[in-house]
């Protein structure tokens, strides 16, 4: 587990983030290392989300600084092109396409983003809805997934780009509770592939099982960060304690 002779894969320097008037990054700071598992929680509207799509991009950060494998994220579409390429990332949503299959849906990154042959991307594409035990809904639409299913395609699709780092955006809130278990067990696999994580989640259990660190945020700022042992039984801050309180006895 100890990942401290590893450089930061990613490194976040005092940013911030403004949509108009309201700040939803205040001097944010993080670095993860490669191989490390980092799950941020906190209260909605604390800037989860933010604070990870401004790291590939989907969001632009107005202070501050990203690093992704030593590559600063600015204007230059050439920066952002070549981040993107390493980074998966999984939504709330799952953002398939309706009108393809979901083997199509899959190949369509590879085919496009790494110029790869028909065949060859057909053949990634197979390996990884394997990979999240659904290789016999390959033919199928989306529409006749249920939404378990459906991020597990949504996940085997970013793996397809075979991405050094992903980024999870709530990939269970979207899901009924008896769905919420295939998909965590998709993602813990994926943990112990070694793959660098980033997982925004209230899943608290699953943060415990397999979080190297965790982040807690609160009004667009970091808390706390620790251990998920000391997160859980020792949190410094009332703030935590709060939200750990609500969300464990909810």
């Amino acid at each position: 587990m100890q990942t401290t002779d590893k450089w930061p894969i990613v490194s976040i320097r005092k940013v911030s983030k403004f949509f108009g008037d309201f700040q939803a990054l205040k001097d944010v700071s993080l670095d993860v290392k490669l191989g490390e598992r980092i799950v941020v929680c906190g209260p909605s509207g604390s800037g989860k989300s933010t604070l990870i799509r401004c790291i590939n991009r989907l969001e632009k950060h107005e202070a501050g600084s990203i690093l992704v494998d030593n590559v600063e994220l600015n204007e230059s579409r050439k920066g952002i092109d070549s981040i993107r390429t390493n980074i998966g990332m999984v939504f709330q949503q799952f953002h398939l396409f309706p009108h393809l299959t979901v083997l199509e849906n899959l190949m369509l990154g590879p085919i496009r983003g790494r110029k790869m042959s028909k065949k060859d991307a057909k053949d990634i594409a197979t390996r990884y809805l394997e990979r999240v035990h659904i290789p016999e809904q390959a033919n199928k639409f989306p529409r006749h997934l249920s939404g378990g299913q459906q991020q597990r395609v949504a996940i085997a699709r970013a793996l397809c780009m075979e991405p050094r780092i992903m980024l999870f955006d709530e990939p269970t809130s979207a899901l009924d509770p008896e769905m919420i278990n295939e998909v965590l067990d998709v993602m813990v696999e994926l943990v112990n592939t070694g793959m660098t994580m980033i997982c925004v989640t209230h899943e608290m259990g699953f943060a415990r099982k397999v979080a190297d660190k965790m982040v807690f945020m609160d009004h667009g700022e970091i808390v706390e960060m620790c251990e998920p042992e000391k997160f859980f039984t020792d949190p410094e801050s009332n703030r935590c304690k709060n939200f750990l309180n609500k969300i464990l006895h909810h």
